[in-house]
C-alpha cells in the first residue's frame, strides 16, 4: 500500500500538546470546556509542574474532580505573574469573573444587616443597610439577626448624638424633630453645631462597634473627668451613661485571650462535597462578632478551600474595608500559596498580617471554638433542610403526587370593578418564594370581571411557554446524547476521517435560554375550587400537557351557618376537596404560595391603576419620546392647547420637528380656521345688519 493510502495517525490532544510548553514561572491557568466555558482556575508556584500533574495517570492528587476534569477539559490557558502575591489576587479576580463550576464559590448563607457609617459626610449618621458597597463608607457587622443589628443601632442612637434623619429630610428641615426634644440629636440640620464635638462622637461610635472597648473606655473616662472639672456636669453624665452602655456591652462578650491584637479564626468542617466555613473576629482578646459561609459541591482539599476563601472574602473590599484586616488569621491547615496570600494582605493592610497554624496555647482553644461553631452551623442547616424534604414528602403524600415537589407554582387574578385585570404566578423554591420565576400577564381579552376567561388566558400563555421551553431541554438533551455517541465513534476509530464526524451541541441562543427560564413546575396550585381547578386544567389539556400536577386551592366555610374558614385542596377527578387541618406541615407551602400570589397580584393591578390614572393622552400618538412629550406639555400648557395649536405653534416649540408634527398631525387633526368677519356696508347701521341671513362672501380677488 501507497504512503499516499496510508491512514493519517490521529490527530494529538491539544491540551496534552500544550504541556511541554507550558512556563516554569508563577501564575494562574483555566481549563475551559467543550462549549468555551472556564470550568476550574488555579494558581501555582510551578505552572508548568502544577498543570502536568492533572493529566498523569496515577498521579498523587487525590480531589474527588480531578478524574472528571480529565475527561471534559479541551483547551486551557496560562497567565504568568511574577510573584505568588499576584498570582493569589489573579485568582481571586478570574475566579470572580467567570464563576468555574469546579472551584469555591463563597456565599454567604443569606444577606446579613450591617451598619454603615459614612465619615465623609459632613454630619454622618448609622444606619443600617443590607448589602455593603465600595463607597468608602465604613461598615460594622454582618449581625445574624436583623433584630441585633437593629438594637446595636438603638443602644448607639441612645447614648451616642448622631443624628438620625436622611440627607433629603435634612436638607429640607426648617424646626428640630422630637429626637432633639429629647436630647438624642444636636439638630445639625437647624442649629449650629460643633463639628469637632460631633466627630468626636463618630470616633466613639466607630470604636464601640469595632469592640475597641478598652480603647473607648480610657477616652471616655477622661472626657468625663475633664467635664467635671469644668463644672459641666450634664455633659460628664452624657459620658457616665455612654460607660456604662460600653460596660454592657463587654459584660456579654466572651474573653478568650489576653492577647492585645485582632485576629479572625477560621473553623472548617465538612463531610463529603459540602463545607461550612466559621469565621469568629476576635478584637483585643474578645469574640467582636462571627459569621459562617455555607459551600456545597465542593470536591476540593482543605488547604484549596481555605486558600480560596481568604482570598475571595479578604479581596471583598466592600465585606471587609482594609483598615479592619487582623493582625493574624488563624486556621487549621496552611491554604495554597500561604506566603502569597499572607504578602498580599500585608500588602492591603499596610502592615504584616500572619497566616497562622497554633500548635499549643490560647489560639488552640480559640481555633477549636471555631471549628465546633462550624460543625453546630453546619448541622443546623442541614437539620433545617431534612426538615423541608420530610414536609415536602409528606405534601406529596397527601396530593399523590408523582414526585417531591420542590418548586411550587400558583396562580391568581386581580381585578377592580372588572377593570385593570391582571394575573400574577410566583414560585416556590424549596418552601421558599424563587422570585426570579415570579411572573405577571395583563389580561387582554375583555372578561368584564369573569375570573373564569381571565385565568384561562393567564395560564394559556404561561403553559404554552412551559411547552416550549419543555421542548427545547429535550431537543439539547436529544443532540448532547447524539454528540456524546458521535464523540465515542470516533474515539474507537481513532482515525481523522472519523473524528471530522464529530459534532459538538451548540450553546443555546440567548432567545433559548429566555425561553428555558420557563420550564413547568413540579406542581401547580390555582387559588379557588373546583371551578378554577377545571379552567386550569382545560389550559395545560389544550396544550397537551396531561401530565403536570394541578391542583385548586380554596378558603371555604366548614358548615352551612359557616361557624369557620376552612382551607380544602382540590385534585382532578376527586369531588369532595381534601381538608388539611391548620398549622399542618401540608398546608405550609400551599398557603405561603396562595398568599404570595394573592399579594403579588393585587400589587400589580394597583401599579397597573395607578399608571393608567397617571397616563396622559399624549402618550398615545405614537412617533413622539418622552423629551418631546414634556417639551410639548410644557410650553402649551396642556392638552386642550395642543389640540387647538396652529402648526406653526407646535414647530414652534424646543426640539419639535416636523417630524413629529407629522405624527401629532396622524392624530390630531388641524384646527380649522375661524371665517373672517364680514364687513358691515355703510350705508346699513349695525343694529340692523342680519349676519345670519346671508353666507360670508369670498375677497375681492382683483
Amino acid at each position: 500500500m501507497s504512503d499516499d493510502a496510508r491512514a493519517p495517525e490521529p490527530e494529538t490532544d491539544p491540551v496534552l500538546a500544550k504541556l511541554d510548553t507550558l512556563p516554569t514561572k508563577p501564575g494562574c491557568y483555566l481549563f475551559y470546556d467543550k462549549t468555551g466555558a472556564a470550568i476550574y482556575v488555579g494558581k501555582a508556584k510551578s505552572l508548568r509542574s502544577r498543570v502536568r500533574s492533572y493529566f498523569q495517570e496515577g498521579g498523587s492528587d487525590s480531589r474527588y474532580f480531578i478524574p472528571i476534569l480529565r475527561k471534559i477539559v479541551r483547551d486551557l490557558e496560562t497567565v504568568v505573574t511574577s510573584t505568588e502575591k499576584e498570582a493569589a489576587v489573579l485568582e481571586n479576580e478570574l475566579i470572580k469573573k467567570h464563576k468555574p463550576r469546579f472551584n469555591v464559590k463563597l456565599r454567604d448563607d443569606k444577606d446579613f444587616l450591617c451598619l454603615r457609617i459614612d465619615t465623609k459626610n459632613p454630619w454622618p449618621r448609622l444606619e443600617t443597610v443590607r448589602r455593603p458597597s465600595p463607597d468608602g463608607a465604613r461598615y460594622f457587622g454582618p449581625f445574624h439577626s436583623a433584630t441585633s443589628a437593629r438594637r446595636t443601632l438603638h443602644l448607639v442612637n441612645k447614648h451616642w448624638k448622631l443624628r438620625t434623619c436622611t440627607d433629603l429630610d435634612m436638607a429640607s428641615r426648617r424646626r428640630p424633630c422630637l429626637q432633639y426634644q429629647i436630647k438624642r440629636c444636636p439638630a445639625p440640620c437647624v442649629y449650629e453645631v460643633d463639628r469637632d464635638d460631633y466627630a468626636e462622637q463618630v470616633r466613639s461610635v466607630s470604636l464601640f462597634l469595632e469592640g475597641r472597648h478598652d480603647e473607648l473606655t480610657g477616652e471616655l473616662e477622661k472626657r468625663m473627668k475633664e467635664a467635671a472639672r469644668s463644672m459641666e456636669f450634664e455633659r460628664a453624665a452624657i459620658y457616665r451613661d455612654q460607660l456604662k452602655a460600653v460596660e454592657s456591652a463587654r459584660e456579654s462578650q466572651r474573653v478568650v485571650s489576653v492577647k492585645d491584637v485582632d485576629q479572625d479564626v477560621v473553623g472548617l468542617y465538612r463531610e463529603g462535597s459540602i463545607a461550612e466555613v466559621e469565621l469568629i473576629k476576635v478584637r483585643s482578646g474578645r469574640v467582636a462578632d462571627t459569621v459562617s459561609f455555607s459551600l456545597r459541591g465542593v470536591e476540593l482539599p482543605d488547604e484549596e478551600i481555605l486558600g480560596n476563601f481568604l482570598t475571595q472574602y479578604y479581596g471583598d473590599e466592600a465585606e471587609v474595608p482594609v483598615d479592619v484586616i487582623p493582625d493574624e488569621i488563624l486556621l487549621p491547615v496552611l491554604p495554597d500559596g500561604a506566603e502569597g496570600v499572607s504578602e498580599w494582605l500585608g500588602d492591603r493592610r499596610g502592615r504584616k498580617v500572619a497566616l497562622v497554624v497554633p500548635q499549643r496555647g490560647p489560639r488552640v482553644e480559640l481555633l477549636a471554638m471555631a471549628r465546633e461553631n462550624a460543625e453546630h452551623a453546619f448541622k443546623e442547616k442541614q437539620r433545617a433542610s431534612d426538615d423541608i424534604e420530610a414536609r415536602l414528602d409528606d405534601l406529596r403524600e397527601r396530593l399523590r403526587l408523582p414526585s417531591l415537589p420542590r418548586r411550587i407554582e400558583c396562580c391568581d387574578i386581580s381585578h377592580l370593578g372588572g377593570g385593570d385585570t391582571v394575573g400574577s404566578i410566583v414560585a416556590l423554591r424549596d418552601g421558599q418564594p424563587d422570585r426570579k420565576h415570579y411572573r405577571n400577564f395583563r389580561v387582554r381579552t375583555k372578561t368584564e370581571g369573569d375570573d373564569y376567561a381571565a385565568m384561562y388566558e393567564v395560564l394559556a400563555r404561561r403553559f404554552r411557554r412551559g411547552r416550549t421551553a419543555k421542548e427545547i431541554k429535550e431537543a439539547e438533551a436529544a443532540a448532547e446524547a447524539a454528540a456524546e455517541a458521535e464523540a465515542d465513534l470516533a474515539a474507537e476509530a481513532a482515525t481523522d476521517a472519523m473524528a471530522e464526524t464529530e459534532t459538538e451541541a451548540p450553546p443555546p441562543s440567548s432567545s433559548k435560554k429566555a425561553e428555558a427560564e420557563w420550564d413547568l413546575p413540579d406542581l401547580f396550585v390555582v387559588d379557588g375550587g373546583r371551578g378554577q381547578l377545571n379552567v386550569a386544567l382545560s389550559a395545560a389539556r389544550d396544550l397537551g400537557l396531561h401530565d403536570l400536577p394541578i391542583v385548586g386551592l380554596a378558603k371555604e366555610r366548614e358548615s352551612v351557618i359557616g361557624e369557620k374558614m376552612v382551607d380544602r385542596v382540590y385534585l382532578p377527578g376527586q369531588k369532595n376537596g381534601i381538608q388539611l387541618r391548620p398549622g399542618s406541615s401540608s398546608l405550609f407551602f400551599l398557603a405561603r404560595a396562595r398568599d404570595e400570589a394573592h399579594r403579588f397580584a393585587n400589587h400589580i393591578r394597583e401599579k397597573l391603576g395607578k399608571a393608567r390614572r397617571l397616563r396622559s393622552e399624549i402618550e398615545d400618538i405614537p412617533g413622539l419620546g418622552d423629551a418631546v412629550r414634556k417639551a410639548l406639555l410644557r410650553e402649551l400648557g396642556s392638552m386642550g392647547a395642543l389640540r387647538t395649536a396652529t402648526d406653526a405653534q407646535i414647530l414652534a416649540v424646543t426640539g419639535v420637528t416636523k417630524r413629529h408634527l407629522t405624527a401629532i398631525r396622524k392624530v390630531i387633526a388641524a384646527p380649522v380656521p375661524a371665517p373672517a368677519e364680514e364687513a358691515t356696508p355703510p350705508e346699513e347701521s349695525p343694529a340692523n345688519a342680519d349676519a345670519g341671513d346671508a353666507p360670508a362672501q369670498p375677497p375681492d380677488e382683483s
